[in-house]
């Protein structure tokens, strides 16, 4: 498999602040994520020359980031590829400018949500629609797994419980280090595991909240990204694996592992060379829409060994100041989740902290190179990146 590995950098990225953005139109957000991406580069829009946009929403084509972005017939492709849309931008954006089919290019997502009739992720058709039952992930796909998760592992339902409360808190505490994070608000334990139930065991704060937002990227070639700066970011690896809901569908099935998580994962590490990622990886980013999508993923990426993430998670080891600090800027259970931004703005999120510019949230063992985890899950789709600093 011959991949990207040391063939695309990332010179600029992009990201508005997530939440109830009613003052911003679709073409606001895209445009607020692009400016501050082209401008963090050092380019101007002109250079870009090829442009993937991506957002969960169907319908919509290339044409509404040319609108926003004045762009002058380059070619813009519509991406929707639900919660893995974002990457998935990234991940086309990155192969053509390994290609040689263009030298700069841009992925950018986003989802305007909270002032339209799409208020839970998993639907294609609003919620009063008679033509297909909405899907309502806590109930039809995570409750599901935590429950059958405990019980695989003898885990007794309330010390279950505490340990999701664990991951939500200590992603409650990043996100109130962000700025840009929809949740900006630290929680107990206590708080956590007392409140509302949405699906059991899941509870209000297990679940990530809806948002509106945007996130983009600049990519080019290495050689030119040493002309625009010195901490550009090398993209090691990236994959994309797509289930055909095997898992609902086999006997074999057990719902306490993503599939799907676990092939992407393991074509990265082979693309990236990581062959000890526990040891190897100083940062991660993953896709928490719900804490126990969390907790499984340490697991399905090789973090934690099968049926043992809750000791990791009791000893802090994934913690702002752990062994392998997860989700730095409070994940999509703070920062928020607009379907289809969210991957780039995890990709964001380890730009900044590979630059050492993540402020408050900054790893000190993330400078100067550094490897990254970034899946994007959901049931029939995962896709996981990695990246290295410059030097």
């Amino acid at each position: 498999m011959k991949g990207i590995r040391d063939k695309v950098a990332i010179i600029g990225m992009g990201c508005t602040r997530f939440g109830e953005l009613w003052d911003k139109s679709q073409g606001d957000l895209m445009l607020d994520a692009c400016q501050e991406a082209v401008e963090d580069a050092g380019i101007e829009t002109k250079d870009i020359q090829a442009a993937w946009v991506g957002t969960a929403l169907g319908g919509l084509l290339g044409m509404r980031l040319a609108r926003a972005l004045k762009t002058e017939y380059i070619p813009i492709t519509h991406v929707e590829n639900l919660c893995a849309t974002a990457t998935d931008t990234l991940r086309q954006a990155c192969y053509a400018v390994a290609a040689g089919v263009c030298e700069v290019a841009l992925a950018v997502g986003f989802e305007k949500l909270k002032d339209s009739k799409y208020l839970i992720a998993g639907g294609f058709e609003p919620p009063e629609s008679t033509k297909i039952e909405p899907i309502l992930p806590p109930a039809t796909s995570y409750a599901l797994a935590a429950n059958r998760y405990f019980y695989r592992y003898g885990i007794a339902p309330q010390e279950g419980k505490e340990v999701l409360a664990k991951i939500a808190v200590k992603n409650h505490h990043n996100g109130s280090l962000n700025k840009r994070a929809h949740f900006q608000r630290e929680i107990t334990v206590e708080q956590a595991v007392s409140a509302p139930m949405i699906a059991y065991p899941l509870g209000v704060y297990d679940c990530c909240g809806v948002s509106d937002g945007a996130a983009a990227a600049i990519v080019t070639t290495p050689e030119l990204a040493k002309k625009y700066r010195d901490d550009y970011v090398l993209v090691k690896a990236i994959q994309l694996a797509t289930g055909a809901y095997q898992r609902p569908l086999q006997t074999a099935g057990d719902f306490v592992h993503f599939e799907e998580t676990v092939v992407a994962a393991r074509r990265a590490y082979q693309e990236a060379g990581i062959t000890d990622p526990r040891k190897e990886i100083d940062v991660a980013e993953v896709h928490d829409c719900f804490t126990i999508t969390e907790l499984i993923t340490y697991e399905d990426l090789g973090f934690s060994p099968r049926g043992r993430a809750k000791e990791d998670v009791k000893a802090g080891a994934f913690e702002l100041t752990g062994e392998l600090p997860v989700n730095t800027d409070g994940g999509l259970k703070c920062f928020g989740h607009p379907f289809g931004a969210s991957g780039l703005r995890m990709v964001y999120e380890i730009y900044k902290q590979l630059q050492g510019k993540a402020d408050k949230r900054q790893v000190k063992d993330a400078l100067p190179i550094t490897s990254l985890a970034l899946p994007v899950i959901h049931p029939c789709a995962a896709s996981a990146f990695w990246a290295v600093g410059s030097s």
